[in-house]
């Protein structure tokens, strides 16, 4: 890690992928993150072939550590605001009004601690007629209006990774740094907020500001034709894509690369708006070219040519392909009892230095002794202080 967040403690009490998200973020940057877990199950995204330790949880949950509390029970609930009481911040992503009725509310977090940043992320908001309705990653796309851009209208279906939990992760991380810019000032932390639906609309503001400006509802077409993006099967059955954007140079990169330098005598093809407006004939010649030759020999020749273009990728081939492994994406780590654990590295370098150690994801109370023995000798310290 880069440690740019060291010293930083942030205790997490979040559970599938928002709230883990916002913490790994923070994690990532060098932040002691404690994740709080119910004993015995612990976060319901470890759930995998009778054991507590599935993919779904180790994407999230890098660069934490676990600890199991029953906050039920105020001996643990003791041990939590002991963590609280000298925490930066406090991450949960419970359905509005749980929080309180655990005890972990902000008013009582905050009076424990003002200092504290309390992240509070939900589905539809804390308040409003939505705000109790349950939320989940498609339902938060779909009521953004983002999951009408995704669906081809000829086969409706959802495609697609968690973009909706994934995002407000990372918002809800960027609300995190923005209060604790503010308390170097100030002192005091804040309560942040925020709703997948208040992140996806966020994320949807090109389409948003498309009708707005110009009353136009974008659909899942309305900006690869406009971008002139194109996905294309090669002679081998692999795909390649195409980005060809405004820039005439490229159009005239690709009629050479094609052998086909008379495109543009083709009045449908002329022009950026006859390319625009006649999308499903170009689509139809090019496919019928790419068809002819391998993926490679088409990447071989775009790039001769400086076509932007890349190979469509499955997950098995993207980080195989050499500036993948030059900017060293995947990196690794092994823990004691799991094994190995791969992961793509933080994007983010600071001064040339790449994220390339990371923490395995922790298993179910990893750290529950180590955090309460800490916990101990704080308190040793202090009433040892008190003393003198």
């Amino acid at each position: 890690m880069i440690p740019v967040l060291q010293g930083l403690k942030v205790i997490e009490q979040g559970t599938f992928i928002t709230g883990p998200a916002a913490g790994m973020l923070l994690g990532d940057l060098g932040a002691d993150v404690i994740k709080v877990e119910q004993p015995g199950t612990g976060d319901p995204f470890r759930a995998f072939k009778n054991g507590l330790y599935s993919p779904h949880y180790q994407t999230y949950n890098r660069n934490k550590r676990s600890i199991t509390l029953d906050t039920k029970s105020s001996e643990d609930r003791e041990v939590l605001d002991a963590l609280i009481a000298d925490a930066d911040v406090y991450i949960q992503n419970f359905r509005p009004g749980v929080a309180e009725k655990l005890g972990v509310g902000a008013e009582r977090l905050q009076a424990l601690n003002p200092k504290l940043v309390y992240v509070a992320i939900s589905g539809f908001g804390s308040t409003g007629p939505a705000a109790h309705r349950p939320a989940y990653d498609t339902v938060a796309q779909a009521a953004s209006g983002f999951l009408n851009l995704l669906v081809n209208p000829e086969n409706p279906r959802v495609v697609g990774p968690a973009i909706a939990d994934s995002l407000t992760g990372f918002y809800a991380a960027y609300g995190v740094l923005g209060a604790l810019y503010e308390r170097s000032r100030t002192g005091i932390g804040r309560k942040v907020e925020v709703s997948m639906l208040e992140a996806m609309a966020h994320f949807n503001l090109d389409a948003f500001t498309h009708f707005f400006q110009v009353d136009e509802v974008m659909g899942p077409y309305s900006r690869p034709s406009v971008s002139q993006s194109y996905v294309l099967r090669c002679a081998d059955d692999k795909w390649i894509a195409l980005h060809m954007s405004s820039p005439e140079k490229f159009w005239r990169g690709l009629a050479v690369a094609i052998e086909q330098p008379g495109i543009f005598e083709d009045p449908r093809f002329a022009t950026r708006d006859a390319r625009i407006e006649n999308q499903e004939a170009l689509i139809a010649l090019l496919g019928a070219r790419f068809a002819t030759q391998t993926r490679d020999e088409w990447c071989a020749r775009l790039q001769r040519e400086d076509v932007p273009n890349a190979p469509m990728y499955d997950t098995s081939e993207a980080l195989e392909d050499p500036q993948a492994r030059h900017l060293q994406l995947m990196t690794s780590a092994r823990h004691p009892v799991m094994g190995l654990f791969r992961t793509v590295r933080s994007p983010v370098s600071f001064d040339g230095e790449r994220a390339l150690q990371v923490r395995p994801p922790p298993t179910l109370g990893e750290h529950s002794d180590e955090i309460r023995a800490a916990l101990k000798r704080k308190r040793t310290d202090k009433d040892d202080g008190d003393k003198q």
